[in-house]
């Protein structure tokens, strides 16, 4: 059984179309990633998944409960952390925690049991009696994941868990996060527009944009469907090199975005001496940087829509100026 399988999910917010046909299977025990910038629709998909909204069409099914006919079934199996901060500053971690048991009926018993265990798993036992005004953002964070899983959900939603966060405190709750998988056996669906973060926690990652999955596969397969290296480089004439560059037959993608050429290649060490010789021994050709490295998932999402995750933020569509396979 599937944690959470999707088919054909949809959401229309009036003309706009914010999810556009999405599909795709989640595994029990899974941390699943829905990568992309603001606004794709990453959210709106979370909302769907967890019956705060209804969908347009489509289909859904959370440890095989229906999310629209079977809500409160749905609702008991899963736990939320959501991108807004959602908890009350002028009550004590320990108070948080409590209250959101007694909201799903837990015993007195059970209460205080759970709520010791998920403290200790999010370090916080020792600020369990400081008021929540007085956390840091990472504490507050860690404290609204403990809360999450106070209920022994099957599926805990993150929505952008580090979002605001400083770089020290986002892999201190990545940390947290894996030990919770681990731990509590749990699925974790993550939302983010941070790389790196997909990268290091997920399993498998679907990259969306404007509601639509473009990609989904682990980490590691993505970026070997760019196939090798990056050469990123700095060439004048751009266009002439451009067109120079394609005709290489070892180059197997390339384009040019914020100015600069990137060349998809294999073993991208014995290519470089090669680019030199062409800058030595071409008149009219001058390269003056460049650079080698491995392939991350930014390069993958400009691969497959022509933008950075940056570009799409900023809305600047026009990064990509030529694509060629």
């Amino acid at each position: 059984m599937f944690a959470i399988e999707a088919k054909n999910l949809v959401k229309k917010f009036n003309s706009l179309t914010a999810v556009d046909d999405l599909s795709f299977t989640v595994e029990e025990g899974e941390i699943f990633g829905l990568l992309g910038p603001n606004g794709a629709g990453k959210t709106t998909t979370i909302k769907m998944l967890t019956t705060l909204i209804p969908c347009t069409s489509g289909k859904a099914r959370v440890f095989n409960y229906d999310i629209l006919k079977q809500k409160g079934k749905v609702r008991d199996s899963i736990g939320i952390v959501f991108q807004e901060p959602a908890l009350d500053n002028r009550l004590t971690g320990y108070e948080n925690l409590d209250l959101h048991a007694r909201l799903y009926g837990m015993s007195s018993v059970l209460r205080k049991e759970r709520t010791k265990e998920v403290l200790s798993l999010v370090g916080l036992e020792e600020k369990a009696k400081v008021m929540v005004k007085n956390y840091s953002g990472g504490m507050k964070r860690r404290l609204e994941i403990a809360r999450g899983l106070m209920h022994y959900p099957k599926v805990l939603f993150l929505d952008e868990p580090t979002l605001g966060l400083d770089p020290q405190t986002r892999r201190n709750i990545w940390d947290y996060i894996k030990k919770l998988n681990q731990k509590e056996k749990i699925t974790i669906v993550l939302t983010t527009h941070y790389m790196e973060e997909a990268d290091s926690l997920c399993d498998r990652v679907a990259i969306i944009d404007f509601g639509k999955i473009v990609a989904l596969d682990t980490p590691k397969m993505l970026k070997n469907l760019l196939g090798g290296d990056v050469i990123t480089l700095e060439a004048f004439p751009q266009e002439e090199a451009f067109e120079m560059f394609k005709k290489l037959p070892w180059v197997k993608k390339i384009k040019i975005h914020n100015e600069f050429l990137h060349l998809m290649v294999e073993q991208g060490e014995q290519k470089l001496p090669l680019l030199i010789q062409i800058d030595q021994e071409e008149e009219g050709i001058t390269i003056k940087t460049i650079n080698l490295r491995k392939p991350t998932l930014e390069d993958v999402f400009l691969s497959f829509t022509g933008k950075t995750i940056r570009d799409e933020e900023s809305q600047n569509g026009n990064g990509l100026k030529h694509f060629h396979p």
